[in-house]
């Protein structure tokens, strides 16, 4: 989970707290009921925030999905694709892509990469077009995810296609 994530969920988690404690407060209730419907409330909005996260990525994953089925004739050319170390400086994660032309003429790649956590979490998705790759070069673009991501991000070629 990113940084920013995680300061995201302890943000709602606060605010559900102190929100469900200034309202479920009144004479008729006891301290352990307040303190149970505030610990309610906060797993409901930090279950509401993780499904958010979690429908983002499967919209981000269905669309890459999708736009590499579009393509019609496509070769299965993932061992020809290399990538560079993931840099998340700028808030997002970017990584270069290089992909190796084998083909007799000129092609263009559509390249699904995966930006993952150190457990091997899927983090986030996109699809990189390299167009034109002369016969016998590389054509090299860069994959920006979506999203901000930040730590130790890895990334690896879901799916390659030359055309």
């Amino acid at each position: 989970m990113s940084a920013h994530r995680t300061r995201s969920v302890a943000g709602v988690l606060i605010t559900a707290l102190a929100a469900t404690a200034l309202t479920a407060c009144s004479d008729d209730e006891n301290p352990s009921s307040t303190a149970s419907k505030a610990a309610s409330a906060a797993s409901s909005a930090a279950a509401s925030l993780a499904s958010r996260g979690s429908d983002a990525l499967a919209s981000a994953t269905a669309e890459a999905g999708q736009k590499l089925d579009e393509i019609k004739n496509g070769t299965d050319v993932k061992g020809d694709v290399t990538l560079g170390t993931p840099d998340t400086a700028s808030g997002r994660a970017m990584v270069k892509v290089t992909a190796r032309n084998t083909a007799g003429s000129t092609k263009s790649f559509a390249i699904q990469v995966n930006f993952r956590d150190t457990g091997g979490n899927l983090l986030d998705t996109v699809v990189v077009t390299l167009s034109d790759v002369a016969a016998g070069k590389d054509g090299t673009g860069s994959a920006n995810s979506n999203r901000s991501l930040s730590g130790d991000v890895r990334a690896d070629v879901g799916r390659a296609l030359r055309y």
